[in-house]
């Protein structure tokens, strides 16, 4: 069996996003959203900077190149500023559970990206993997919908096209910040290149809080000790593992195929909505479920 790194660390990636989620979901209705972004995104600066202090004897990555710092600087503002925002915009206008559908279009957009700008291939195996686990976390997210009305037809569109454009901008945002840090990363160091990704949304969103004068939000929400912890185990979680092993993932993997194993973050969060909210469970989620794990198995075979 040939090495799987790059796979392992793009189900480490869903596993983090997926604490990460549950963190911000319960913060961002205490601060707001866009406040408990900007937190975190410093929060995973410090902790990047040690992270590498230690390990290679830095706390700023001076070492990248020219070429490495342009191409994930981008990366960042693409994928964490506009990305983020356009997504976070999404779940007021059309909710989560659309705006997640929508961003199951990550991966193909990832792998399209990648054919074009990277010259990638994806063979037929790859692409029933990217097909299972797409259609598994479709059925997963579409089996809790508890509004759709008896009758409607099921290709009505029934959501504003504002949000649902606001979510294609996530998704593109999201697939464009992973194809840029393919390109821009090459073999330099992933924890290394997370922090110049997060350096540029931070720097993204001081420009964009400073123009709408949201600051006095940010400093509200320092004070909320509660929040505070949320925000933490997010960071932690969030653009400091989950960003940096999803880099790894990029690094080792084919695009497609990592960007797919990181899109199962709807489904692993299932387990935890049993647990810690006692949520019941649906048959098209346990069907959903083994269809995305299915998939995921599919690209180690």
């Amino acid at each position: 069996m040939k090495n799987h790194a790059g796979e392992i660390a793009a189900l480490v990636t869903a596993l983090c996003w997926t604490v990460t989620a549950l963190a911000f979901e319960a913060s961002g209705k205490r601060i707001g959203s866009l406040s408990v972004n900007f937190i975190r995104l410093l929060m995973a600066f410090f902790l990047l900077g040690l992270f590498n202090y230690f390990i290679n004897n830095h706390f700023l990555p001076l070492d990248a190149s020219e070429h490495q710092w342009f191409w994930l600087l981008l990366s960042g503002l693409i994928g964490f500023t506009l990305g983020d925002l356009a997504l976070f915009q999404a779940f007021v206008e059309i909710g989560a559970r659309i705006s997640l559908l929508i961003m199951s279009l990550v991966p193909p957009i990832a792998a399209l990206l990648s054919f074009v700008f990277l010259g990638e291939q994806m063979g037929m195996k790859n692409f029933l993997g990217m097909m299972l686990t797409l259609s598994g976390i479709i059925i997963v997210i579409l089996g809790r919908d508890e509004q759709r009305q008896p009758g409607k037809p099921g290709f009505k569109l029934a959501y504003a096209w504002q949000g649902l454009l606001l979510a294609f901008g996530g998704a593109l945002g999201q697939a464009g910040g992973l194809v840029m840090s393919k390109y821009g990363m090459g073999s330099y160091h992933a924890f290394s290149a997370s922090q110049i990704r997060v350096m540029a949304g931070i720097a993204g969103f001081s420009v964009l809080f400073t123009f709408w004068k949201k600051w006095k939000r940010v400093a509200a929400g320092l004070n909320d000790r509660k929040a505070m912890l949320l925000v933490s185990t997010g960071a932690v979680f969030g653009p400091f593992l989950g960003v940096s092993f999803s880099l790894l993932a990029v690094q080792h993997a084919n695009t497609g195929v990592a960007a797919t194993i990181m899109a199962i973050t709807p489904v692993t969060i299932i387990p935890a909505a049993v647990i810690i909210f006692k949520e019941k469970l649906k048959w098209k989620e346990v069907i959903g479920a083994i269809l995305a794990v299915g998939g995921v198995a599919v690209f180690f075979l």
